[in-house]
């Protein structure tokens, strides 16, 4: 008997959309327009995060959010409210991540031409969004202080792909068993380059750092 051919679908599928996310990357380079893949689990504050951040950004970028989810549209009027910039939401079809193609086609209904800045607000979940390149510049992800320090050690390849994390809900760091030190080591673990931003999106507090750190990854990316 012959025998079974095996195909490498994971494989190549990948290996197609990594290509489609450069071609992206290279277009937005030459726009002049910074993407932001945002990712966490649910409920880790994501738009909350965002409509503070943003709120710090907007008199010094024009920015545009894209809101994934796997329906409604809740996030997207919150934060086109609460802001006052545009918002589009992504609806995933059941599925649990974006890719570039789906990221392409949601930028696809903004006047580019018009931001300097648009956050990709990923669905909320520690596993899929991290497989698929988006074509983004950066990968931030959101580490809430109730989901526990170890999480870098549970899900690596979440804290290997991004850029910054982002630990949120430090108000109620007294009643849980979270340390942020080793939360960083944590991280560093998995991605020494990788920067640790801690922050109560609720209060405010440490928002601007992170602000600070998008304005100048903005900067840079349109000056390089």
């Amino acid at each position: 008997m012959d025998e079974v051919k095996v195909i490498e679908i994971k494989k190549s599928v990948f290996a197609a959309n990594d290509q489609d996310a450069d071609a992206l990357r290279k277009e937005l380079k030459n726009k002049g327009v910074y993407l932001l893949n945002l990712m966490s689990s649910p409920g880790s504050g994501k738009t909350t995060t965002l409509i503070r951040t943003i709120n710090l950004l907007k008199d010094r970028l024009r920015v545009a959010v894209m809101e994934a989810d796997i329906d409604s549209d809740v996030d997207a009027r919150r934060i086109q409210a609460a802001t006052g910039i545009p918002s589009i939401q992504l609806h995933t079809g059941g599925m649990c991540h974006l890719d570039a193609e789906m990221t392409r086609q949601g930028l696809d209904n903004l006047p580019l031409e018009d931001f300097d800045l648009v956050v990709l607000e990923n669905v909320g979940n520690l596993v899929c969004p991290a497989e698929f390149d988006t074509g983004a510049v950066r990968n931030a992800m959101i580490l809430s202080v109730p989901e526990g320090d170890d999480k870098p050690l549970k899900y690596p390849l979440m804290f290997s792909v991004c850029n910054v994390v982002v630990v949120n809900k430090t108000d109620v760091m007294p009643y849980f068993d979270f340390d942020l030190d080793r939360c960083r080591e944590h991280v560093r673990m998995r991605n020494p380059r990788a920067r640790v931003i801690p922050i109560c999106a609720k209060t405010g507090e440490g928002v601007d750092a992170f602000a600070d750190w998008l304005l100048e990854e903005v900067k840079t990316w349109k000056q390089h």
